[in-house]
């Protein structure tokens, strides 16, 4: 897939094709419908920007970002995008026309099919709408697709919606609007070796992934960056400041089953099928190590599940 990091380099490399448009963050089953639609009108791209428009225009209210942008790059190729354009967004974007937004999509990218949801807004102050799209599009014998929302059960797939259930721990709901596992990238730094002393090794997860689960015991899978088309490995999460040895930093610590090896250092992706349990705090090791034999066996059976 090529990555353009505006509209001014893709140029006319994208002309006669189909370019989905938003910020696609966590590429749910909303955005992948806009990027099926598109793929019916021949090779299709999508257009996003960077930063998110909420970090700069209310930066006090921008949402943690379920995906960072190479994630989401991995995410569009898997889609079936063949381009990507990340166009920088700052206040002095924020300023642009509508139309200037217009040509720069209908004459600069030269583009012939715009893939949209309903709502969709652009320019400053959101001026331009599905309706002055359309009509631009249509003078230059373009077309404007507009893909409807995703239900599922009931409830739309959306980025906010997905954040919210992140935040409450309830993965396996984000999981639904996924259509995949929520998931997080890190490095296995060092940490105090608890768990080794009790009987359960945990890898030390640094992430930079802004958003991250709420506190609590998760069944998870791992794989290993270093084996890119290798095994998920099952395991258990602990999101939390582990307060049974009075912690105070919030750490993710994932413990994997019948695994032996030094992981330290190693790049990782870990995916949260299900919330287990909410973090609690022990009377004691003792207690911890049985609590923790019973998250180990209810997180296998969760992962049999989910490989099942």
């Amino acid at each position: 897939m090529k990555v353009f990091h505006s509209v001014p380099e893709a140029g006319h490399q994208l002309a006669g094709q189909a370019l989905a448009l938003g910020n696609f963050d966590g590429v749910h089953l909303g955005h992948q419908a806009l990027f099926a639609e598109a793929r019916q009108h021949g090779p299709a791209a999508a257009l996003t920007f960077l930063p998110h428009p909420g970090k700069v225009l209310q930066p006090e209210l921008a949402p943690k970002l379920i995906t960072l942008l190479p994630r989401k790059l991995e995410l569009f190729e898997a889609c079936g995008l063949s381009a990507a354009v990340v166009q920088p967004f700052s206040r002095e974007y924020a300023r642009v026309s509508p139309a200037d937004f217009e040509r720069a999509l209908l004459d600069e990218l030269k583009v012939a099919h715009l893939v949209v949801g309903g709502d969709f807004t652009y320019g400053a102050a959101r001026g331009g709408t599905v309706a002055t799209l359309r009509e631009a599009a249509a003078r230059r014998g373009a077309q404007v697709h507009v893909v409807p929302v995703v239900n599922v059960d009931g409830v739309v797939a959306s980025s906010s919606k997905v954040r919210e259930y992140i935040l409450e721990g309830r993965v396996s709901a984000a999981r639904r609007l996924l259509g995949r596992p929520f998931d997080l990238d890190g490095t296995v730094v060092s940490g105090a070796g608890r768990g080794r002393t009790i009987g359960f090794p945990t890898a030390n997860v640094d992430t930079q992934n802004e958003l991250r689960p709420a506190p609590g015991v998760y069944a998870i899978r791992v794989r290993l960056k270093a084996e890119p088309n290798g095994p998920w490995r099952p395991g258990a999460a602990n999101i939390g400041v582990k307060p049974t040895f009075g912690g105070s930093e919030v750490t993710i610590e994932a413990h994997l089953l019948d695994f032996s090896g030094d992981l330290y250092g190693q790049e990782l992706r870990v995916q949260f099928l299900e919330r287990l349990r909410p973090e609690q705090r022990f009377g004691s090791a003792a207690e911890l190590v049985g609590q923790i034999k019973r998250d180990v066996e209810a997180a296998r059976a969760v992962i049999a599940r989910a490989d099942g």
